[in-house]
């Protein structure tokens, strides 16, 4: 896979794609700032769908918005979700008297970032539900565990469906459960010939000549096996049909199929295929779909093109939507009733989206193209908290801490980044130096002058929420904003009719403060100890400075804690998809646990 792009650096250009993309639809608008896409005609007494996810996908998310499909979607970095505020600007964009539903691929920085932004946007009133989609069979029961199966272009169906449904002005309710029923009903698999190569980034698997990579991911994932020396195209395919639907594979038998079922056939290219060979394999994938073994009736349905991409990977993805299934789900299990015809009639619905086509369709006179470029719509939402409660330190001692700290973080970035490129998506070390760099300059404006812990506090959350996407960004933004508001409680109580000075209680308020945090956090992630992740520094951290009463304990903990994810199989996040083909023997270290475990060194450094 060539490594030469027509832009050679990622600085910009994520914004610059919204604002060519959007060019074809007049009626579409760009937030730049927040990377939200929406459409300017939006009817409000219809559902709001949201979705979007990181960039390098086009045209997921944004090339999907307009009549019928999406109200809105929101872009983050190249394969790193969007910050919950970005999800939440989204939300206040397309405003809905019937509700809005977030609908997002099976990755846990997108399930982390949109979830949180659900939970808030709905104490702020907004009527918001969440749907994750899971369709890819090649992360199977066994090595999915508890994460499920991951995302691929099975989605985009889904969206279709829901679209057409809250264009015919459907509930809320109706469409949420119509959405459930039918990404239940969606198997998929990946193929690729090699990976693809982010611009501006120095690492990058490639592939033998003579091997074929079978369950890759979207994201530049390994997928779950090699094919040497390379199957034919016709090998290719009845492996691929194999593995999607062979109902008796207790591993990947997702979906059960009837003799008679009606289903839609999606074939998205993940960027480098040529249309030649994509026809192609449409027509080898409907012969033996048709034939021995499966004998299916003719999908009633085929969509191909670029409907999910993956840069310029030379790759694609097959997914099979039972629509009969969906419809059986739906008449069984809940209040909607929705047919088969009327499922196909949802999918069926006319958009002016990319679906229809990437030129467009306009309606009516063209705004000049300047009126749809949108330079800041941001959320304003003021972070405050009561001064009674807030934790006075030492202010010399709190910047050397903070400095500290982030220096720590940013000499790691290098290795981070090395390291989660073998077991992710490479985006890790980057998110965490972000956030470093934004609080050293909240540090130099004079953040610290006053000693305030509420103060710093605020700003990392601000600072998770606005500039840190990702994964870990959205696992941090949930625990900060827990510690906030635990810590400033604590502080509170431990005030209130006692002499004891606060000061001398600080371990102690800082144990109960992250125990509550990492509380609230679990309802967000299964991760525990063991599951190698950025919990398995968190929770020593918090447990070791609760027992004993002293941070260095907890300091000792964490580094232990990120030391030993060198030896631990991966249970939950990208690593367990890609761990097994990361080699022999030990593994490097989780870079979350690794680069929070950093994090709290850093600080322990500073205070000395």
């Amino acid at each position: 896979m060539s490594k030469r792009h027509l832009f050679n650096s990622n600085d910009g250009l994520v914004t610059k794609c919204l604002r060519g993309l959007i060019s074809y639809n007049p009626s579409l608008t760009l937030d730049e700032k927040n990377r939200v896409v929406f459409d300017s005609t939006f009817d409000k007494s219809k559902v709001a769908i949201i979705s979007g996810g990181g960039s390098g996908h086009e045209p997921a998310w944004s090339g999907y918005v307009g009549t019928n499909m999406l109200a809105a979607s929101v872009a983050g970095d190249i394969f790193a979700s969007p910050s919950t505020k970005q999800v939440l600007s989204a939300i206040e964009a397309v405003p809905s008297d019937n509700g809005a539903i977030l609908v997002v691929t099976n990755y846990t920085g997108d399930c982390l970032h949109f979830g949180l932004a659900n939970e808030k946007a709905n104490a702020r009133g907004h009527k918001c539900r969440m749907i994750i989609c899971g369709d890819d069979v090649s992360v199977g029961r066994k090595k999915g565990g508890l994460v499920g199966r991951r995302g691929l272009a099975g989605q985009i169906g889904v969206l279709k469906v829901m679209g057409g449904a809250a264009g015919e002005g459907a509930s809320v309710d109706d469409v949420y459960d119509l959405g459930v029923a039918v990404a239940d009903q969606i198997v998929s698999i990946a193929a690729t010939l090699d990976h693809c190569h982010v611009p501006g980034r120095t690492e990058h698997g490639m592939l033998a000549d003579n091997e074929v990579e079978v369950g890759t991911g979207p994201h530049n994932e390994p997928g779950y096996s090699k094919l040497s020396p390379a199957p034919s195209p016709q090998e290719l395919v009845a492996t691929l049909f194999k593995y999607m639907l062979d109902e008796t594979d207790p591993d990947r038998g997702y979906v059960n199929f009837k003799p008679d079922d009606q289903t839609i056939l999606l074939v998205s290219n993940f960027g480098g295929m040529s249309h030649l060979e994509m026809g192609a394999l449409v027509d080898e994938l409907l012969e033996q779909i048709s034939s021995e073994p499966w004998n299916f009736p003719e999908p009633v349905r085929v969509c191909s093109g670029f409907l999910e991409t993956s840069l310029n990977a030379p790759a694609f993805s097959v997914s099979v939507l039972n629509v009969s299934a969906a419809a059986r789900t739906l008449s069984q299990s809940s209040g909607t009733k929705y047919s088969v015809e009327d499922i196909k009639r949802f999918f069926d619905a006319r958009t002016n989206t990319y679906w229809e086509s990437v030129a467009g369709a306009q309606s009516g006179p063209r705004r000049p193209r300047a009126e749809q470029f949108l330079k800041d719509n941001s959320v304003q939402e003021k972070h405050t908290f009561d001064p009674s409660k807030d934790l006075k330190v030492d202010p010399a001692t709190l910047e050397k801490m903070l400095r500290s700290a982030c220096k720590a973080v940013i000499d790691a970035e290098p290795d981070l980044t090395k390291w989660d490129t073998v077991m992710g998506d490479g985006d890790c070390g980057l998110t965490l130096e972000t956030g470093a760099k934004a609080l050293l300059a909240a540090v130099d404006n004079g953040l610290t002058k006053a000693g305030s812990v509420g103060d710093v506090l605020l700003e990392l959350e601000e600072i998770v929420e606005g500039k840190m996407g990702g994964t870990l960004g959205g696992i941090l933004g949930i625990f900060f904003v827990s510690l906030r508001n635990s810590l400033l409680d604590e502080v509170a109580k431990a005030s209130s009719g006692e002499s004891t000075p606060v000061g001398e209680k600080l371990p102690l308020l800082w144990s109960a403060a992250a125990k509550t945090a990492l509380g609230n956090l679990r309802r967000y992630t299964p991760a525990k100890v063991g599951d190698r992740t950025v919990m398995d520094t968190l929770i020593p951290f918090a447990e070791a400075m609760g027992s004993s009463n002293r941070f260095d304990k907890g300091v000792e903990a964490a580094v232990a804690g990120a030391k030993a994810t060198i030896t631990m199989e991966p249970r939950l996040g990208r690593a367990t998809y890609v761990g097994a083909n990361a080699g022999s023997g030990e593994l490097p270290p989780d870079p979350g646990a690794w680069g929070a475990m950093v994090a709290i060194k850093g600080l322990s450094d500073g205070f000395a």
